[in-house]
């Protein structure tokens, strides 16, 4: 996994009274976790050192993803914005190279197992719980067929595919694209161990190549629409723009 950028300035994408968004690297966690005790940086840290301020974050990314993180600046907008994504009434977009060609469009209708932190004690009869229904509609955007030998074959074959989970379970793209037989390229847990090693040792890529591209939701003060969107990282357009792939317009 590529490690987070040493400048501890985060892009602010939006900022206003109640609520700040940023760009979040890739390899940088959210906050503290047992993921990597030895880790000292934090994206909630790092916020609050750069605004002077406290802040909440209304939801998650993965360390590996990048993207679009929002953040409440106090209590009341924190639950305000936490009974939206419970709600499933969050807008979500990402982008993600994955291998293989997937259809063009789809939907991925799946029901997900609960997944947890190992520092979280839970009861083992939780573990006989039904999985929770979710489910991610996809459409590939562009494909690529590479003169490289990773399989069995001669060549290799990846895509740029544009999600939108409509639920928001733990790892749910990742584990979705894993179920339709397409893993995210750089996904050290549900991808493929060959191609990864591939995208690093060709292409010098050793992030996960998912991307948070948009979040749209209602503003927790007045309920107004707001949408916030940033393009991939620098390192995520540099691939696409080697594979000949532009960013799709927004809409």
């Amino acid at each position: 996994m590529s490690p987070a950028p040493a400048d501890d300035t985060l892009e602010i994408l939006y900022r206003d009274t109640h609520l700040v968004a940023v760009h979040k690297p890739a390899g940088l966690l959210v906050h503290r976790s047992d993921i990597d005790r030895h880790e000292t940086r934090f994206a909630v840290q790092l916020l609050r050192d750069q605004i002077g301020q406290h802040v909440w974050p209304a939801h998650r990314l993965d360390r590996g993803t990048s993207g679009v993180l929002l953040f409440a600046l106090d209590a009341r907008t924190a639950a305000q914005l936490g009974r939206q994504f419970e709600a499933q009434t969050v807008g979500k977009r990402y982008l993600a190279v994955v291998r293989g060609y997937p259809p063009e469009t789809g939907l991925i209708d799946h029901p997900l197992s609960r997944r947890h932190d190992a520092k979280h004690w839970r009861d083992p009869r939780a573990e006989a719980a039904a999985p929770q229904p979710a489910r991610t509609r996809y459409r590939c955007l562009a494909t690529i067929e590479l003169p490289i030998a990773v399989d069995r074959y001669p060549t290799s074959r990846y895509a740029l595919v544009e999600l939108e989970p409509e639920t928001g379970r733990r790892h749910q793209i990742r584990r979705h694209l894993k179920h339709i037989a397409h893993p995210i390229i750089g996904d050290a847990t549900y991808g493929k161990g060959r191609h990864n090693r591939m995208f690093a040792q060709s292409f010098g890529c050793t992030r996960l190549l998912l991307a948070c591209t948009r979040l749209s939701f209602a503003h927790p003060l007045g309920g107004h629409p707001l949408t916030i969107e940033a393009p991939p990282a620098a390192d995520f357009l540099a691939l696409m723009a080697r594979f000949g792939w532009t960013v799709p317009a927004e809409g």
